[in-house]
């Protein structure tokens, strides 16, 4: 993500909307939502993946009924940067996803996100369980957050003009 895309991003999803942010796993896609503001994510749910178009569909109804101006995807990275298959699979699922839900969408950098809120779940010491139920909302929360976080210091060093 450079500032030119943030930019755009943030141009394109309007002011005062929420954000969506998503952790797209092979089995499953962890949810988080922004408020209004843009300041604060938070978890909302895991879906369990079926096949795209379910799984497009009840992205459609979370963000109608949230009212979200746009999403940002975690984009699995390698460690050195550069892009394996679970990263070519996100930009496929977005390409699929656009003509179905017209957002603008943000592709943030998602490396050592799980491994972030892994080590936290376990030092909140969480069953095995507890944290099979949270890591993936958990994980888009933590992506999406970074997001508003670098958005919120944007704004900061480039204020509106009056």
């Amino acid at each position: 993500m450079n500032r030119e895309d943030a930019a755009a991003f943030v141009a394109a999803a309007g002011p005062a909307t929420r954000l969506l942010g998503l952790d797209l796993g092979t089995r499953t896609i962890g949810l988080a939502l922004s408020d209004a503001g843009r300041r604060i994510a938070s978890p909302l749910e895991t879906i369990k993946r079926v096949k795209f178009t379910p799984d497009a569909a009840r992205l459609v109804e979370v963000a109608g009924r949230h009212a979200i101006g746009g999403l940002v995807i975690g984009l699995p990275l390698n460690m050195d940067g550069s892009e394996g298959p679970r990263a070519q699979s996100t930009r496929a699922f977005v390409r699929n996803l656009k003509p179905i839900l017209p957002l603008p969408v943000l592709l943030w950098d998602e490396r050592l996100s799980t491994a972030a809120v892994t080590r936290t779940l376990l030092e909140a010491d969480a069953s095995r369980a507890r944290r099979g139920d949270l890591v993936d909302k958990l994980a888009a929360a933590y992506i999406l957050q970074g997001c508003l976080d670098v958005l919120a210091d944007m704004a900061w060093e480039d204020p509106a003009p009056e």
